[in-house]
C-alpha cells in the first residue's frame, strides 16, 4: 500500500513526481496479480495526480471515458487497500463505480460517453445553482465514436463551464505543421503567456474601445493559429483550446489545469501521453498490455499461456471460408485481436475493415456492403452490439439484408463485470424482424453454424458464443433447431450455448441418484422452433430451462408462453436465468454458482422438487 498524502492540493512538484513513480510501481504490482487494463492506466498517472492536485473529486465531477485509466484515481480516493481485490468477486470494479465511492460520479465501461455525461452534469449544476467543476477525460480512440462528437458539439455550443481533457496516446487526430507549430504551442503554454493573456483580456474588456481592439486582435491571432496549430476543430465547436502538452509533466499539467479551471465556458486540454509509460514491456507492446491477464511483473510474460477459444476458432474458420469466397469481408469495431481477426487482417487486408469505436456505423456500413452483393461478417462483443440497435432495425432488417453478426462475449464474461456481460443480446435480437440467432456450444458447432449462416440463411443472422474456451461438450449437433443430447423420462433440462455443459453434468449426477433427465439443446433461438423440446416436455411433464441472460424476453419465457399457447400440459416449469439485475464482476464459475446455473445447483433444484412431489404423492395416497 502507498502512503497517500491527506491533501494532494498541498504537495509540491517533487512530491508529486515521487507519488507518480510510486503509483506506477503499485499498478504493475496489482495488475500482475489480478489482470486488468494496465497500459492505459500507466499512461494516465501524471494526468490523474495533476487532476487531484487541482480539483476535489469528492465535490467536483471527474468523468472518465470507458474507465480504462481509472486505477490511479481509485488508489488516490481511499481504495488502495482494496486494489488487491480488483476485478474479483466481491472486490472493487475495474471501472468507475459510484456504489464504491462518491469520487466516481458515473458508471462507465463503453467509450465515447464522457462528454455527454459531463454536459448533463454541468447543466444540472447551473439549473440547481450548485458550485462544482466538471471534467471529462477521454482518450483519442474515443473520437472514432460518433457519440463523442455529439457531446463535443453540444458542449462547445452550451457555453457551460466544463473541462474536456483529450488524452492523446498515439492515434493522431491532428498533425502539427513542423517545428514552427511546436514552438508556438510551447510559447502559448508558458506561465508568463497565460498570466498575460488573463490580464490582457480582463483589462481590454473593461471599456468599449478595449473590447473592439480585443476582438480585432483575437481574430488575427485565431487566423494565424488555425493555420499552424491543430486546434481549429475544437475551437470551431466553441471550446477554448489548450495544448498539445506533455502528459507526463506533472508540474506543467498542474499549472495548466489551474489555468483551465479559472476560464469561463468550455475548455479542451489536449494532452499527449505514452501508453504503458514507465513499464518497458507495456511501452513495447501497448496493445497486449491494454487488457492483460496475470503476468510476471519482472519480465512481463503471461503466467498462463493462451489456449484455443471461441474467438480464435471463429477467426480460423472465417479465414478458411474467405480463402474460397472473395465476397466475404470481416468488420470489427476496434476489437481486432479480441474478436480473433488478427489472422484475417494479415491474410485478407483489402477485405478487412476496422471502423474504430463506431458500432452503429459498422452495422450500417455492413448493410451497404450487403446491398451491393458482398457478405459482410461483423465480429463484435455482445455488450457493444447494444449500441447499434437502431441500425439493426432501420438499416439491416427493413431491407432483409444478409449481414452476419458474430456476437462474441455472449453471456457472462467474468472480471470486467456489469458493463461487459453479454446478457441482453438474446432479448433484443429476437425483436429484429427477419433475424436468425444461432447458439453454438462447441468449436465444431461454431464452424458448422458460421458456414450455415453465410451460405444458407437469408437475411440478417447472428451467431452468439461465449468468451473463453469450450467445455467437456465438444460434439457437433448440426443446425437442427433443437436436438436431444441425452435421453430421459423424468425431467427435461433445456438450454443453449455453453450452459449445455452444466446440464449434461447435472443429468449424469441425477441419473446416479435415480432421476432420469433428458437434455435438450437449442441451436436456433430465433425464430422459435420448439418441436423437439415440446416433445420432450410432453413426455417428462417437467421442464427446467437454464440460460445466462437477463429474465426479460429470455428464451425460457418464450418457451413457457408457447407451451401455454399450444396447450402442452406440464406439471412443473422452472426458468433459471440472471433475473432482473446484472451480475457483478467475478470468475464466470462464481457467477454461475451465485445464480444457480452450475451443475451442482441444477441437481439440488431438481432433487428438491422431485422429493416434494414424491412426498406429496405418498401423502395423497
Amino acid at each position: 500500500m502507498l502512503d497517500i498524502p491527506n491533501n494532494l492540493h498541498l504537495i509540491n512538484d517533487a512530491e508529486a513526481e515521487t507519488l507518480c513513480a510510486q503509483l506506477r510501481q503499485r499498478l504493475v504490482e496489482v495488475v500482475s496479480q489480478t489482470g486488468g487494463h494496465l497500459a492505459s492506466n500507466l499512461g494516465a498517472v501524471e494526468l490523474t495526480v495533476a487532476l487531484h492536485r487541482v480539483f476535489a473529486p469528492e465535490r467536483d465531477r471527474l468523468v472518465f471515458d470507458v474507465g480504462h485509466q481509472c486505477y490511479s484515481h481509485k488508489i488516490l480516493t481511499g481504495r488502495d487497500s482494496l486494489m488487491d481485490t480488483l476485478r474479483t468477486f466481491g472486490g472493487i470494479s475495474g471501472f468507475p463505480k459510484p456504489a464504491e465511492s462518491i469520487c466516481d460520479p458515473f458508471v462507465v465501461g463503453h467509450a465515447s460517453t464522457a462528454v455527454s455525461a459531463a454536459v448533463g452534469m454541468a447543466r444540472a449544476r447551473t439549473l440547481m445553482g450548485k458550485d462544482y467543476h466538471v471534467v471529462a477525460l477521454l482518450g483519442d480512440g474515443a473520437l472514432s465514436g460518433g457519440l463523442a462528437y455529439e457531446g463535443l458539439s453540444d458542449a462547445g455550443d452550451s457555453g457551460e463551464p466544463l473541462l474536456v481533457i483529450l488524452n492523446d496516446n498515439g492515434m493522431s487526430i491532428t498533425q502539427s505543421v513542423g517545428g514552427v507549430a511546436e514552438h508556438l504551442a510551447r510559447q502559448r503554454l508558458k506561465p508568463q503567456y497565460l498570466s498575460f493573456k488573463k490580464g490582457y483580456r480582463r483589462v481590454m474588456q473593461a471599456f468599449s474601445l478595449g473590447r473592439h481592439v480585443y476582438r480585432v486582435t483575437h481574430k488575427i491571432k485565431t487566423a494565424v493559429k488555425e493555420t499552424l496549430l491543430p486546434c481549429s476543430l475544437f475551437e470551431d465547436m466553441g471550446f477554448t483550446y489548450l495544448g498539445p502538452v506533455d502528459g507526463h509533466d506533472v508540474k506543467g499539467l498542474t499549472r495548466l489545469l489551474k489555468y483551465a479551471k479559472e476560464l469561463e465556458g468550455p475548455v479542451l486540454l489536449h494532452v499527449r501521453t505514452v501508453k504503458g509509460k514507465g513499464y518497458a514491456p507495456a511501452e513495447g507492446e501497448p496493445d497486449r498490455f491494454h487488457g492483460v491477464g496475470k503476468f510476471d511483473p519482472v519480465s512481463g510474460r503471461a503466467l498462463s499461456p493462451a489456449s484455443p477459444n471461441f474467438s480464435s476458432a471463429f477467426g480460423e474458420t472465417l479465414c478458411a471460408l474467405a480463402e474460397k469466397d472473395s465476397r466475404i469481408c470481416a468488420v470489427t469495431a476496434a476489437m481486432q485481436p479480441g474478436t480473433g481477426l488478427d489472422g484475417f487482417a494479415q491474410r485478407f487486408r483489402p477485405r478487412f475493415f476496422d471502423v474504430g469505436i463506431a458500432e452503429g456505423h459498422a452495422v450500417t456500413m455492413c448493410a451497404g456492403m450487403a446491398k451491393q452483393g458482398m457478405i459482410p461478417v461483423f465480429a463484435v462483443y455482445s455488450s457493444f452490439l447494444q449500441r447499434s440497435y437502431d441500425m439493426l432495425i432501420h438499416d439491416v432488417a427493413l431491407q432483409n439484408l444478409h449481414v452476419v453478426f458474430c456476437v462474441d462475449r455472449a453471456g457472462l464474461v467474468g472480471e470486467d463485470g456489469e458493463t461487459h456481460h453479454g446478457v441482453f443480446d438474446v432479448a433484443f435480437l429476437d425483436t429484429i424482424p427477419g433475424m436468425t440467432v444461432l447458439a453454438p456450444a462447441s468449436f465444431a458447432e461454431l464452424r458448422t453454424m458460421l458456414n450455415y449462416a453465410i451460405y444458407q440463411v437469408k437475411g440478417p443472422v447472428a451467431i452468439r458464443y461465449p468468451r473463453g474456451g469450450e467445455g467437456d461438450y465438444t460434439a457437433d449437433s448440426g443446425i437442427d433447431a433443437a436436438v436431444v443430447l441425452r435421453k430421459g423420462t423424468d425431467v427435461t433440462l433445456a438450454g443453449y450455448g455453453p450452459q449445455i455443459n452444466a446440464l449434461l453434468k447435472a443429468a449424469e449426477t441425477l441419473g446416479e441418484k435415480g432421476i432420469s433427465a433428458e437434455v435438450v439443446k437449442l441451436n436456433i433461438l430465433t425464430p422459435a422452433s420448439w418441436g423437439e423440446l415440446f416433445d420432450s416436455v410432453s413426455k417428462t411433464g417437467r421442464l427446467w430451462f437454464y440460460e445466462e441472460v437477463m429474465a426479460a424476453n429470455c428464451v425460457g419465457r418464450r418457451v413457457a408462453a408457447d407451451l401455454s399457447v399450444y396447450g402442452i400440459a406440464a406439471q412443473y416449469v422452472a426458468l433459471r436465468n440472471l433475473g432482473d439485475r446484472v451480475p457483478p464482476q467475478g470468475r464466470t464459475e462464481q457467477l454461475r454458482r451465485m445464480n444457480n446455473l452450475d451443475a451442482e445447483s441444477i441437481v439440488r433444484q431438481v432433487e428438491e422438487v422431485t422429493v416434494l412431489e414424491k412426498t406429496a404423492g405418498r401423502t395423497s395416497g
